[in-house]
C-alpha cells in the first residue's frame, strides 16, 4: 500500500503549505525592516549631498570621513537651505518646485529620496523628468548647488553628487559604485579621485557644456589646469571612468537651464 506521504497530492500540498508559510515570513521581514532601510537610505544621502558641501571631516591626506549618523540629520537641516525639484521633459526643465509644493505632490517623499534610476527611466519612456537640486552653505558660507548623479561603470550602476557654484564650476564631488573592482574601477570613491574634481569647469568660456571627461594620458596629471574639462583617469579602469564622464555629461547638462536662469536673475 502507497504511503500516504508518498502521493502527488501529498507533495503538491506540502509544497503550496511552504511556499505560503515562506512568503508570508519573507513578507513580514520586508515589512517589519522597512522603516530600517527607508532611515538608512535617508542617513546615506544625506551624508553623501554634505560631503559634496564640503561638510565632514576630511582635512589632510586620508580615507573620507562623512558626517556622524547621529549628527547628519541636524546638519543637513542647517546646511541645506533649498531643496528644489526641477521637472524636465525632452530635455528642458519646465516647471521649478520647491521642497513643500514637490512633497504636496507626491504623498510627502522628500526631494533628496528621488530615485534618479526611476527617474530616467521615466525620461527614456518619454515621460517628464525630476532632478533634485540642493541649494547649502559649504563651511567656507559659499553657496553651492548639489545634484545627483547616476550611470553605468563596468559591471553595475555607478553614482554621485556634485556641488556646483552659480557658474558650474565643480566644487565638491562623490562618487560611488554597485560593483566595480576593488583597487580599479572601485577607486572612483577614493578622495584622491573624487577631490581632483574639485575647481573643474563644466561650461567653455562662451557658456556651452562641455562636461568633465575622465582622461587616459591626460597631459595634466598634477590637474593644475582646471579648465581643460579633464581629469586624470584611474589606472586599469578605463571603463568606469567613461561611466563616470557620460553620467557627468549626461546628468548635470540638464541643470543648465536652472543655472542660465539663476545668472540672468542675478
Amino acid at each position: 500500500m502507497e504511503k500516504r506521504t508518498d502521493s502527488n497530492g501529498y507533495t503538491i500540498l506540502f509544497a503550496i503549505v511552504m511556499v505560503v508559510i515562506v512568503g508570508s515570513l519573507l513578507a513580514f521581514t520586508a515589512s517589519s525592516l522597512k522603516p530600517a532601510i527607508t532611515e538608512n537610505e535617508r542617513i546615506e544621502k544625506q551624508q553623501n549631498i554634505l560631503y559634496a558641501l564640503g561638510v565632514n571631516g576630511n582635512e589632510g591626506p586620508g580615507d573620507i570621513t562623512f558626517v556622524s549618523t547621529d549628527k547628519v540629520a541636524e546638519l543637513f537641516k542647517t546646511k541645506v537651505s533649498e531643496q528644489l525639484v526641477l521637472e524636465s521633459k525632452d530635455g528642458k526643465v519646465i516647471k521649478t518646485m520647491t521642497r513643500q509644493e514637490f512633497m504636496d505632490a507626491n504623498s510627502g517623499k522628500e526631494p533628496y529620496l528621488i530615485d534618479v534610476k526611476k527617474q530616467q527611466a521615466n525620461a527614456k519612456a518619454g515621460e517628464s523628468r525630476f532632478l533634485p537640486l540642493f541649494v547649502g552653505k559649504s563651511e567656507k558660507g559659499d553657496t553651492y548647488y548639489v545634484a545627483p548623479i547616476r550611470g553605468k561603470g563596468l559591471w553595475d550602476a555607478i553614482w554621485g553628487f556634485i556641488a556646483l557654484d552659480s557658474d558650474m564650476i565643480v566644487r565638491g564631488a562623490f562618487f560611488d559604485h554597485a560593483a566595480e573592482t576593488p583597487g580599479l574601477g572601485a577607486n572612483i570613491k577614493q578622495r584622491y579621485f573624487m577631490d581632483d574634481f574639485e575647481g573643474e569647469h563644466l561650461l567653455s568660456e562662451s557658456g556651452a557644456f562641455k562636461g568633465i571627461k575622465v582622461a587616459k594620458g591626460n597631459a595634466d596629471p598634477k590637474n593644475i589646469d582646471k579648465t581643460d574639462y579633464e581629469v586624470d583617469a584611474l589606472a586599469g579602469a578605463t571603463i568606469t571612468g567613461d561611466g563616470v564622464s557620460a553620467m557627468i555629461k549626461a546628468d548635470l547638462k540638464l541643470y543648465m537651464p536652472y543655472f542660465q536662469n539663476l545668472k540672468t536673475a542675478n
